[in-house]
């Protein structure tokens, strides 16, 4: 079996799992997947790879124009993107058939940086945008090269849905001038919907540039559910021919995109002011998150239909050298493609050579026929954006959080709210505020029991879940559902006071169930001194019973243990009551002893 046939199912000897960590220990060689590729490449996927190149290139050049304008730049700019990112993630992307290019989740942030700094001079905005995309990739590589994979999973589902759906608000919002044929004034996305209600009300939507909108946009809804049929080709077409025949640019003054630019792409440096620098830094970490969540998501889905493994962090990294090359050759920051990666795969592509020949079937569109698209109308790109922000808006599984976890549900919409207020950049800081809370609320207000013997049923369980359960007399058996830390040690402390003074008879052992916890802080372990020194004093024992051996390491090294001494902890709560009863004579009857 060669490197690019499907690999067996993880289950299997030889699956995927074992592969990759045998190419991961290839040296330099891991960080450039393409060269494995083009090694195992076989000539009977290259009829594949060609004819999906060349169907994709139908979407990647209205969408790639589309994009571009939605972030704030010329649309030749889309292109230049589109063919050098397709091109380094051919080298360095570890997965198959994943297509990246401009893309409308990061098309809000773009143009939240770009809009307000560019003062209108594309030539600024291009700069702007191409530093951005620098900063981006710089970012991925770094966090790939260290392994940090995981962060883009510290943002729960909610909160995701609740800023993909700000960003789809956001988007929509900013191309509805062009939809409508006029342009406003505002950065915001509110101060921009305020606008577009005072021009509509004055009178200044141009009617035939909206009815070549609204009808691209009808069309590629209506073909939007038939995988094989290229509903945005088609739409495009149809209004750049209408356009072109009706001769409505001239006749009916409807904004059409022009000749493009004839040529590649040139390799530059974007300079920007010094005033811009923090913007752009924020803007570029902003998109690297968005970015590598997208990607990592869409990668993970299509390694599991071909049964391959896909490193994570070598992903990161591919995302961050294709927005390091958009950013070098005059484009923008990049990310995967929820919609073009399905039409290569329904095309039958094989490898990353899909993408290739996509990128050279731009390129030669650039050098042969760069006045194809001159009547292609703007309010056929903005129908084209609008379109995908649509389909960026999660609703169905909102629902369902709604009927089963509420509060999470209000987050989401927070979520939402603070990026169509706020804007995206702030947003996306704001998501990231909202989940560093949400994991502190949860760790910060832990669950909590006190564990009693309930008759027919093994173990010992909280006492709220079983009222009838019985209490061992002198001993209060407490469970803490989270680790000990600095923001948690205090609730402790009060919570245990709290089921010490709720016993029926007077406390002589206190026992924490120390499952659920996982760690143990300098903090926590200070507050855990003190509560020994003052159970002593009231003649009271702490024990701990089931806590894991890393916890008790951590014990170790801050003298708990010690001072505790090994007697007080037991391997399980049972064996903590049995040596309880063996102390303390009281009257207890476990139902088991009895042989019910």
């Amino acid at each position: 079996m060669n490197d690019l046939e499907p690999p067996p199912p993880l289950s299997e000897p030889g699956g995927g799992a074992p592969r990759a960590k045998a190419a991961d220990a290839a040296g330099w060689r891991r960080w450039l997947p393409g060269l494995r590729t083009l090694r195992g490449y076989e000539l009977a996927w290259l009829r594949h790879d060609i004819v999906a190149g060349l169907v994709l290139t139908t979407m990647l050049v209205p969408v790639g124009i589309a994009y571009a304008q939605a972030s704030g730049v010329p649309g030749i700019h889309g292109l230049y993107a589109t063919i050098v990112a397709l091109l380094a993630y051919a080298v360095f992307g570890p997965s198959r058939i994943l297509v990246l290019g401009p893309d409308s989740s990061l098309a809000a942030l773009i143009l939240a940086v770009v809009l307000p700094l560019s003062g209108g001079d594309p030539q600024r905005a291009i700069a702007l945008a191409g530093l951005m995309a620098i900063v981006s990739g710089t970012v991925c590589i770094l966090a790939g090269v260290a392994r940090l994979g995981f962060v883009t999973e510290l943002l729960s589902k909610p909160i995701r849905y609740g800023y993909m759906n700000g960003i789809a608000l956001t988007v929509l919002i900013s191309q509805l001038p062009r939809l409508l044929g006029f342009s406003v004034e505002g950065d915001a996305p509110l101060a921009t919907l305020k606008a577009i209600a005072v021009s509509v009300m004055e009178g200044k939507t141009h009617a035939t540039t909206l009815m070549v909108g609204a009808g691209t946009l009808a069309v590629i809804l209506l073909l939007k559910g038939r995988r094989r049929v290229p509903g945005i080709l088609i739409a495009v077409v149809g209004a750049t021919v209408v356009v072109g025949v009706l001769g409505l640019a001239a006749r009916e003054g409807v904004p059409v995109l022009g000749a493009l630019p004839q040529g590649l792409p040139a390799f530059g440096i974007p300079w920007v002011t010094a005033a811009d620098i923090g913007p752009v830094l924020i803007g570029g970490c902003a998109v690297a998150l968005v970015s590598f969540a997208d990607t990592s998501v869409l990668s993970r889905v299509y390694a599991a239909r071909t049964r391959t493994h896909v490193d994570p962090n070598q992903e990161m990294v591919a995302l961050g050298a294709a927005n390091l090359a958009a950013g070098f050759f005059q484009g923008f920051a990049v990310s995967s493609s929820s919609s073009r990666t399905p039409v290569a795969e329904a095309a039958g592509a094989r490898t990353q050579l899909t993408g290739v020949v996509g990128a050279l079937a731009v390129a030669l569109l650039l050098v042969a026929a760069p006045d194809l698209l001159k009547n292609l109308p703007t309010s056929a790109l903005a129908a084209v954006v609008i379109a995908s922000a649509i389909g960026l808006i999660e609703i169905a599984d909102l629902r369902r959080i709604y009927r089963i976890q509420r509060w999470e549900f209000w987050l989401s919409i927070a979520c939402t709210v603070g990026v169509v207020v706020l804007g995206a950049v702030e947003g996306i800081g704001l998501a990231i505020v909202i989940a560093v809370i949400e994991f502190l609320w949860d760790a910060w207000r832990p669950y909590s029991a006190v564990l009693g013997r309930a008759d027919g049923v093994k173990g010992y369980h909280d006492i709220t879940r079983y009222p009838d359960a019985r209490l061992i007399p002198g001993l209060v058996l407490f469970r803490w559902d989270a680790p000990l830390f600095f923001a948690n040690a205090e609730l402790f402390r009060d919570r245990v006071g709290e089921a010490m003074a709720s016993s029926p008879a007077p406390v002589r052992w206190l026992v924490v169930a120390a499952e659920p916890v996982t760690s143990v802080d300098v903090t926590s372990a200070d507050m855990l001194a003190e509560l020994v020194d003052s159970l002593r004093d009231a003649g009271i024992q702490l024990c701990f019973a089931e806590m894991k051996d890393p916890v008790k390491d951590k014990l170790k090294r801050f003298g708990l243990f010690a001072r505790l001494g090994e007697a007080a902890f037991f391997p399980t709560v049972g064996a903590a009551v049995s040596g309880y009863l063996k102390t303390h004579p009281v009257e207890w009857v476990d139902w088991e002893d009895e042989g019910r």
